[in-house]
């Protein structure tokens, strides 16, 4: 879906230093930036630990444990941000003297995400005794009752909404539960676990631990390259808190002050250490993470930046790289399904549902999120994704066609396959949906509100404004759909269905240089709600190809200069277009590192 490119308004930029370049200056007042003192990113600006609600239960409840050796188990997710926090908690465990203390992560085709009563009962039969959960536990509310029937402590540590009710726990540090007055609402899981060490490294040198067990009292900064890793990693808000997080793990990371982990994962990659970029944390290293959760055991991914060597973190960061390329294979065929779905029902831009809701039984659990975002950014609709929640292979009988979108109306191709489907009883079955929304759609409000007009429909779910996950009995499917479309219409106002791409305008080709593209790139992090510059322009076209099946090189010309130019995944329909003269981009200034040489590189947001 083509969007429509808005430039930016120009707004007052003169409480911002006159050393800034005048187009930095310009780009950070219109993302909000409205004092000098929040361009410093150094920790003293951080906002303080002591307003995080729950700490002080917590750090009393761990003080106890580490006093009496009690076995800490910390409980992750099997998404980047889950791997990061548990790692982070286990280095920091380590450091602040605990000698008995362990990870748990569920194996989410076998018993889901977060602290069920399943992985209870496994905890405890391991010894547990006190259980710290990290990016989740908030809707966990038969796990932690579980727990204390077994006698367990239990601190929650979690940043994702909080529901009506929340589980009864020892200790809850959420900055989004209720009553709760710190500053930053989007601290990722790994940014709420830093911030709980760094109150027990309080809490523990107010008791005199340190002394007492003849300890040198740790250093917490030395973690910050992994709260930087899941900050970027699991798309939260780039406020001015996430900011000062993740310059300094970068800073951290490019100084050679990192783990073994990252550093594998870094060179895997195939980046420079001394120039990595908050994106190289969404686009290559949490990939390569999340494989793992995604395909197979987080724990790979967790002992990778748990490593204490170089040569052991190679060899694993190998491994999670080859799951990566599984996962890639997986998602690109399930993306050609999901848009010949699409295709059979005949959506075009004009009549598009306004949520998109897809079933197949075929699809694998651990990408449908990839996937549900795929046919967000490319249908600009809310996009909920849906594979089996179990192995029985029953459900493989559905015929995806005939569940694509319940207000459809899809004719079935197949109506042998379709005939079987209606003979199998599905009641009992569960099926897993990961959704994606767009801005103006608050899309876990909605899946509550669906939940709350329609109980029995909607399992469990949780998530944030912009991605959630559900459950959904699998006969309950074709009423969700109905519904998710309904309320989708209601709650999205015409201009929010409309694809905008924001530009930060013309930029002139006296600074379209590695100089300024490097100015740019030290201008950040940029991330999620404080987005890379983005600029639009009218080009010459000079040359243009077909690269790697669907990706678009060009060579464009501006005022006589010459420009390399890549577009992802383009339509290989319309491109190349032999009879285009002209083109115009939307992009980002790169800086292509080939071979040990440097050049620019436009690389296109847009085309047309």
């Amino acid at each position: 879906m083509q969007k429509e490119i808005i430039r930016r308004e120009q707004v007052n930029d003169q409480h911002l230093p006159d050393s800034l370049h005048p187009i930095i200056r310009q780009i950070y007042a219109r993302r909000g930036v409205t004092d000098k003192a929040q361009l410093e990113l150094t920790t003293s600006q951080l906002c303080a630990v002591d307003s995080l609600k729950g700490l002080p239960e917590a750090c009393a409840l761990l003080y106890q444990a580490l006093q009496e050796q009690k076995n800490i188990t910390v409980i992750g997710d099997f998404d980047a941000d889950g791997a990061t926090s548990t790692a982070l908690m286990m280095e920091a465990l380590q450091m602040l003297g605990s000698t008995n203390y362990h990870f748990l992560v569920p194996n989410r085709f076998k018993y889901g995400y977060g602290l069920t009563p399943e992985i209870v009962d496994i905890a405890a039969a391991q010894g547990a005794q006190v259980l710290v959960t990290v990016d989740n536990g908030i809707s966990c509310i038969a796990g932690v009752k579980r727990a204390k029937e077994l006698g367990l402590q239990v601190v929650v540590t979690d940043h994702h909404l909080p529901g009506a009710n929340t589980p009864p726990a020892d200790a809850i540090v959420n900055p989004n539960q209720r009553g709760c007055n710190f500053a930053s609402k989007s601290l990722a899981g790994v940014g709420v676990a830093f911030y709980f060490m760094l109150a027990l490294r309080k809490y523990l040198r107010e008791q005199q631990w340190f002394e007492q067990q003849s300890i040198k009292e740790p250093n917490i900064a030395q973690l910050l390259d992994l709260v930087a890793l899941g900050t970027v990693a699991d798309v939260v808000s780039l406020d001015a808190n996430n900011r000062i997080l993740v310059e300094q793990g970068l800073k951290r990371i490019r100084a050679g002050a990192t783990r073994p982990g990252i550093q594998a994962l870094i060179e895997i990659a195939g980046k420079n250490q001394q120039k990595l970029v908050a994106s190289d944390f969404g686009f290559a290293l949490g990939p390569r993470i999340n494989a793992a959760g995604r395909l197979d055991d987080m724990a790979f991914g967790i002992n990778c930046l748990l490593a204490k060597d170089l040569s052991s973190a190679r060899v694993m960061a190998a491994d999670l790289d080859d799951l990566n390329k599984a996962r890639r294979e997986i998602e690109q065929g399930m993306q050609i399904e999901a848009e010949q779905v699409l295709a059979s029902l005949a959506f075009s831009e004009d009549n598009l549902p306004h949520g998109i809701s897809l079933f197949h039984g075929d699809w694998h659990q651990g990408v449908i999120g990839i996937v549900a975002g795929r046919l967000k950014e490319k249908y600009h609709r809310p996009s909920i994704v849906f594979a089996k929640g179990n192995d029985d292979d029953e459900l493989k009988s559905f015929d995806p066609n005939a569940n694509a979108n319940a207000n459809a109306n899809a004719k079935d191709k197949d109506k042998d396959k379709d005939k079987d489907s209606q003979n199998i009883d599905i009641s009992r079955h569960e099926i897993k949906g990961s959704a994606r929304s767009i801005p103006g759609l608050h899309i876990r409000d909605l899946l509550e509100y669906i939940d709350s007009q329609h109980p029995g429909i909607i399992i469990k779910f949780g998530g944030h404004a912009m991605a959630a996950g559900l459950s959904i009995a699998a006969n309950k499917f074709q009423q969700f759909s109905a519904l998710f479309e309904q309320y989708a219409e209601q709650w999205l106002s015409k201009e929010a269905l409309t694809g905008v791409l924001s530009s930060d305008g013309e930029l002139l080709t006296r600074d379209m240089t590695l100089t300024f593209a490097e100015v740019l790139r030290d201008a950040g992090p940029w991330g999620q709600n404080f987005p890379e510059p983005v600029f639009d322009d009218v080009f010459t076209l000079v040359q243009q190809r077909i690269v790697g099946e669907k990706h678009l090189k060009l060579v464009v010309e501006k005022d006589q200069k010459i420009f390399d130019a890549i577009a992802f995944n383009v339509d290989i329909k319309r491109w190349p277009d032999n009879q285009a003269k002209q083109v115009k981009l939307a992009y980002r200034l790169d800086i292509n590192e080939f071979r040990g040489k440097q050049s620019v590189q436009l690389m296109v947001e847009q085309l047309d």
